[in-house]
């Protein structure tokens, strides 16, 4: 490995989010990088302690990385439980400001976000609901963040309609938070409030806060987004479909920005879908390259 890994914490309210920084070995960038995770899942889907995943990649090749937990995940403080609820407009409101706030603080430069799945979706609320953090972003690059799941299917009646939709709102009633890990449809587990909030959305819902009713699909209209990077994999068939993507960007008006289908016939190494294309060990050497040349061309060189 080219970097040094080492955890902290950052306090936002009553709770304490964890922060894996990845330090490069011999820095050769200008603009840190901040990494947000899905739903059930933490920030290990960015690295790991053999710097493995996107995160290490870019550490290796000269970036400050930062993978966030999102409250109640991964290592963050306390864990999703009976007594530690958390919802999704507090980690809009609350806890991505708190990340992005923090490294343009520490680094006194603007902040790269890349996100994972939900978390595009989360992202965008929160830059629509708060743009004064705007020019604290430099660039934004998604991997198969969608709104709406639209896709039919046998897959979608099972995983969605049935476990997500029905049965995961009964696991919180029954034990207070969503135990997806201990139920092996996730690799970690969610607060239960923080599951209520994303079915509306995942229906068709409107994109306005299920708690306030602040409408974030007129705010994204208003906006003057950073430079992009939107990817989608060719078997990403339900969790990130590619027509589901494009939709979520059009909403969002994201789709100014650069679009990339994960798939051989797009001339990859691989037919990626949802997880594999964060962690199949050929991405190295289709986009996590490629995404590492298109941060450096948009920032000055040492």
């Amino acid at each position: 490995m080219q970097h040094h890994q080492q955890s902290e914490w950052l306090t936002v309210a009553d709770y304490q989010l964890h922060l894996r920084q990845l330090t490069p070995v011999q820095p050769d960038s200008a603009y840190p990088v901040l990494m947000l995770h899905g739903a059930i899942e933490n920030s290990r889907i960015f690295y790991n302690e053999k710097g493995r995943g996107l995160g290490c990649f870019l550490a290796d090749h000269g970036f400050y990385v930062t993978c966030a937990d999102f409250a109640g995940r991964g290592l963050s403080q306390p864990k999703a439980s009976r007594d530690f609820n958390h919802s999704q407009q507090q980690l809009i409101c609350q806890d991505i400001p708190s990340l992005i706030q923090h490294l343009q603080q520490q680094y006194q430069l603007p902040v790269v976000v890349i996100a994972h799945s939900w978390a595009g979706v989360v992202l965008a609320a929160s830059l629509a609901r708060f743009p004064h953090l705007l020019p604290k972003v430099k660039a934004i690059i998604t991997f198969g963040s969608k709104r709406v799941i639209r896709v039919g299917g046998f897959k979608k009646r099972l995983h969605i309609d049935l476990v997500w939709n029905r049965l995961s709102p009964l696991l919180c009633r029954l034990y207070g938070y969503l135990p997806a890990k201990q139920w092996r449809f996730g690799a970690d587990n969610e607060p239960a409030q923080y599951l209520l909030d994303t079915i509306g959305w995942i229906r068709g819902h409107a994109f306005t806060d299920p708690t306030d009713g602040f409408d974030y699909a007129a705010a994204c209209a208003k906006l003057s987004w950073p430079v992009s990077w939107h990817f989608a994999a060719i078997n990403d068939q339900l969790l990130g479909h590619p027509l589901d993507v494009q939709a979520f960007l059009t909403e969002t008006g994201l789709n100014k920005g650069r679009y990339t289908l994960l798939g051989k016939a797009q001339g990859h190494h691989q037919d990626y879908d949802h997880i594999s294309m964060l962690t199949h060990p050929c991405a190295c050497k289709d986009h996590f390259n490629e995404v590492m040349l298109w941060l450096k061309q948009i920032e000055p060189q040492y």
